[in-house]
């Protein structure tokens, strides 16, 4: 009976100082942000961002400082939480936005829901999935899966979520974040294949706060990414190659982390799985590759070009 909504935060935020309990569901979570400087003294320099929900809308939600060894890797998505003495600020205008699955979903985009360890000391509890009312009237995870056949179709940074099994895993490459800084990205290519193309999907995965995924792709897993964005090569590069990358967004989930997550009651992963039943473990075998070097995207086949 104490409980707002996300719709009246954004009407009511500038005449409040302290606000009533919320309950939201996450759809999306940001990899963990280390912003932590030489001159700084701050313990724990960490940020997290979330988009959370509930029946009028999608808000961002940001986890500060030392609430992220804490919360983080038990906000996963699909999450239900109460949170109280949490804090509203103005939106930083320059985050990254995941492409919402339900394209009818409100966003408040002008507030964002802060939470820190102090001023005010917020209190984040999880609601157990069966606990859940659906008076509450919590939106569903809803997903963008994309198959092979289709990729082709759908234009440069397109939003989708894939899923198929491990043909192949690149070793992992490093690239520079700036070009004279001394921070590096960590990545490795992957194919995957979903029985609907003979191409596999190509994706260039970057570690992002899940290294013990990260760490074990391996040949004949189910893959499943989420929030990739398609890359098209639109020079005058004649192999035309269209890949997926990670985005800020994206999740990476293997065999052995499927159990209880939202998307495994999705259409195009059922489809996935009944293909998985038809297909011979050994003759897919044979076809698996792991390591080597990757030269990707291919450099063009004229000297002078390149």
């Amino acid at each position: 009976s104490r409980l707002t909504s996300l719709d009246q935060l954004e009407m009511t935020w500038r005449s409040r100082v302290h606000f009533q309990p919320l309950l939201v569901r996450v759809l999306h979570k940001s990899r963990l942000r280390y912003y932590g400087k030489p001159d700084k003294k701050l313990d724990m320099p960490y940020q997290a961002y979330f988009e959370v929900a509930d029946g009028s809308g999608m808000m961002s939600m940001v986890l500060w400082n030392s609430l992220c060894p804490e919360w983080y890797n038990s906000m996963k998505v699909g999450t239900v939480l109460l949170l109280e003495q949490y804090a509203i600020k103005t939106s930083y205008p320059f985050k990254t936005q995941p492409t919402p699955g339900d394209s009818q979903m409100k966003r408040f985009a002008t507030i964002e829901i802060s939470l820190n360890v102090r001023d005010p000391p917020t209190k984040i509890s999880i609601i157990p999935e069966d606990m859940v009312r659906p008076e509450w009237g919590l939106p569903e995870v809803k997903y963008r899966f994309t198959t092979r056949s289709e990729l082709d179709a759908l234009p440069n940074n397109h939003s989708c979520d894939v899923i198929g099994l491990v043909t192949f895993v690149g070793r992992a490459e490093r690239a520079r974040k700036r070009e004279h800084g001394e921070d590096f990205w960590l990545y490795r290519w992957v194919h995957a294949i979903d029985g609907t193309s003979d191409q596999p999907f190509i994706l260039e995965l970057f570690a992002t706060s899940q290294p013990d995924v990260f760490e074990h792709i391996h040949p004949m897993t189910y893959l499943v990414c989420t929030q990739m964005r398609v890359v098209r090569d639109i020079t005058e590069n004649p192999s035309r190659t269209i890949y997926l990358t990670t985005s800020n967004e994206s999740q990476v989930f293997i065999t052995g982390w499927h159990k209880g997550q939202p998307y495994i009651k999705d259409t195009k992963v059922k489809n996935f799985i009944r293909w998985i039943k038809t297909q011979c473990e050994a003759d897919q075998m044979k076809k698996t590759v792991i390591g080597g070097y990757y030269p990707f995207p291919r450099p063009p086949n004229n000297f002078l070009r390149y």
